[in-house]
């Protein structure tokens, strides 16, 4: 009879202890066999993102300027045994020369599953001011336009292999858009170009994101790291490097992996933030950008 009674006991204590389910841990997503596309991924950066890439098993599109270190990389992963590679060049300081790097990839990569805009050029404020091939301000033409017209001449192939994504590589160091002298005509306003470069690619992210999420693609941008130590920081810029370029990857690939990632957000740390200025979250100042970019580039928001 005792035995019985305990054997109650146990049985109504289990019956009343809390049952907790223990959830699996969210399962990061997986490139083995998927296409993506690294701009600036020659050097610094995107090079590092490129190899990480590829150990993960993708095919990846290297892109830069200089055929001798893309095809250098090419062959590195090649021989890695891990992913694949290939390299097409371009000159993002040409708007022409994007589009029809665009149309290239667009017909040889008919799913794109990753696009990361990396590509970019840093002018110390102490340097004069420079210019694209089509007279624009060269910082806000590579490290903006270019962005612009492969985001959005690509969306069709990004979201034939929905779920895909969007990574902009966009940067704490962030001044407003003078849409009075985008070009930073007047003396020593070259000095804000790159942050305003990089003002404009988060606006850029929060402006496309809500029409690209619904065709299933998850567009972000993020501030990678603080001065890493690449070539533009150290030698463009003359910058002690305070983190490395090992940093600015593993943050990047933290997105790029990430389960679940928030539309249209700003990423620092792995988590969503804000730029030091309101200007993406202005829906005016937002439109007026879309519809400046259109202008420059000849390529409209998909």
């Amino acid at each position: 009879m005792r035995g019985l009674l305990i054997s109650l006991l146990v049985a109504a204590v289990v019956m009343l202890t809390p049952q907790v389910n223990a959830q699996p841990a969210p399962t990061p997503l997986a490139y083995a066999g998927k296409t993506a596309l690294v701009t600036g991924s020659t050097d610094g950066l995107g090079r590092e993102i490129a190899r990480a890439l590829a150990a993960q098993g993708a095919h990846v599109i290297v892109h830069g300027r200089n055929a001798e270190r893309g095809q250098a990389l090419v062959e590195e992963i090649m021989k890695s045994g891990k992913g694949s590679a290939s390299f097409l060049a371009a000159d993002f300081a040409s708007m022409a020369a994007v589009r029809d790097f665009a149309d290239t990839i667009a017909r040889r990569h008919p799913k794109l599953d990753l696009l990361v805009n990396n590509a970019g050029v840093a002018i110390a404020a102490d340097q004069p001011r420079r210019v694209s091939a089509d007279g624009h301000e060269l910082q806000f033409a590579v490290n903006y336009l270019a962005g612009w017209v492969l985001t959005n001449r690509l969306r069709p192939n990004l979201a034939a292999a929905a779920p895909s994504r969007v990574i902009n590589v966009a940067s704490g160091a962030a001044s407003p858009i003078d849409f009075d002298d985008v070009m930073l005509e007047r003396p020593g306003a070259h000095s804000r170009g790159y942050g305003q470069s990089k003002l404009a690619q988060v606006s850029m992210t929060v402006a496309l994101a809500p029409a690209f999420a619904r065709q299933g693609i998850t567009m972000v941008s993020l501030h990678p790291a603080t001065f890493m130590d690449t070539t533009m920081v150290v030698r463009d810029l003359g910058v002690t490097p305070r983190t490395s370029v090992a940093d600015g990857r593993d943050h990047v690939m933290s997105l790029v992996l990430a389960p679940t990632l928030e539309p249209g957000a700003f990423y620092v740390e792995g988590r969503p933030s804000r730029p030091g200025y309101p200007q993406p979250y202005d829906a005016a100042a937002r439109q007026r950008l879309m519809t400046l970019s259109a202008q420059l580039t000849g390529v409209p928001a998909q």
